[in-house]
């Protein structure tokens, strides 16, 4: 297996951004733009190859308001001192082969999927030059993508598109299609614990035991280096649910629209600064953390 020489970090949504969003902000906009500049957006800064100086690109792709998101996005950047944002609001598959966004895609240092419908970027950039290009740097290159919500939900090559939660255990409910493809062996679900997200995690596992399913909560996020290496960032929980040891299920011999049986499913939990191996499917819990000024430290590293 190639190891990738980028960096890929996956968020959950409602990222706390800190961007001095009106009192209405919950009426007016969606809690996914509120954003802590301490937090996950610095720590994308501190990962990229020239920090501050770095060439930033958002695609709002899957967003119904992309103007808003790539406003609060630019300005959320601009408080971190970075002056090199732009906005790629591709609609449709045509768009996202011009040669103007395949160039900046080739030049940006950074490239950021906002939130959404996970679907429109399967289905827009599926199969395309663009994503290509997006793979290869990631492969090669000391690169970062991120992604947040549903950016973050198609990172993988499989992903969950739809499945309420409070039907999630019936045989039919939960719908997986093809993602992104920018890391294997795993299924990514967001805004996990705030929508309570485990059943849609443990049915696409209990169909797939060799997937490690990823529950990102609100403000959380994981940074993937090497393409196996998983650190915890942000202020939310992370849920894993490993099935490698699930000792039976029904789900392949009941009727679909029958609910499903699961035993000895294997679900572990992650905050800040944890770390897990995908090849050793080993987690390693930070024994210690500390708060300052609002801002989380490890002893023993750097504020991050």
């Amino acid at each position: 297996m190639n190891v990738p020489k980028g960096k890929l970090i996956i968020i959950g949504g409602a990222v706390d951004m800190g961007s001095n969003l009106s009192s209405q902000e919950n009426i007016i906009k969606p809690n996914y733009l509120k954003f802590f500049e301490q937090g996950i957006l610095k720590r994308i800064i501190t990962e990229s190859a020239k920090k501050s100086g770095s060439i930033i690109e958002v695609i709002t792709t899957a967003s119904q308001i992309p103007e808003l998101v790539g406003v609060e996005y630019t300005s959320a950047f601009n408080q971190l001192n970075v002056t090199h944002v732009g906005i790629l609001d591709i609609k449709t598959r045509e768009e996202a082969g011009k040669k103007e966004y395949l160039d900046r895609i080739r030049k940006a240092d950074v490239v950021m999927f906002s939130g959404g419908d996970q679907l429109r970027l399967s289905s827009i950039f599926g199969g395309t030059e663009f994503l290509q290009i997006l793979k290869t740097r990631y492969q090669d290159e000391n690169f970062v993508i991120a992604g947040t919500s549903a950016g973050a939900a198609a990172a993988s090559t499989n992903m969950i598109y739809r499945g309420q939660s409070n039907k999630a255990l019936i045989k039919g409910e939960v719908q997986i299609t093809a993602g992104l493809g920018f890391i294997d062996s795993v299924i990514i679900d967001t805004h996990f614990v705030q929508r309570g997200r485990i059943g849609r995690l443990l049915y696409a596992v209990a169909s797939n035991p060799g997937m490690l399913g990823i529950g990102l909560g609100e403000d959380a996020g994981l940074l993937i280096t090497e393409g196996t290496m998983m650190e915890a960032i942000g202020s939310g929980l992370t849920i894993l649910v490993n099935g490698r040891k699930m000792a039976e299920t029904n789900i392949y011999d009941v009727e679909m629209g029958s609910p499903v049986s699961i035993k000895n499913m294997r679900v572990s939990v992650m905050s800040i600064f944890d770390k897990y191996d995908l090849l050793q499917n080993q987690l390693n819990i930070k024994k210690s953390v500390k708060v300052e000024d609002g801002v989380f430290i490890a002893p023993g590293n750097d504020n991050l």
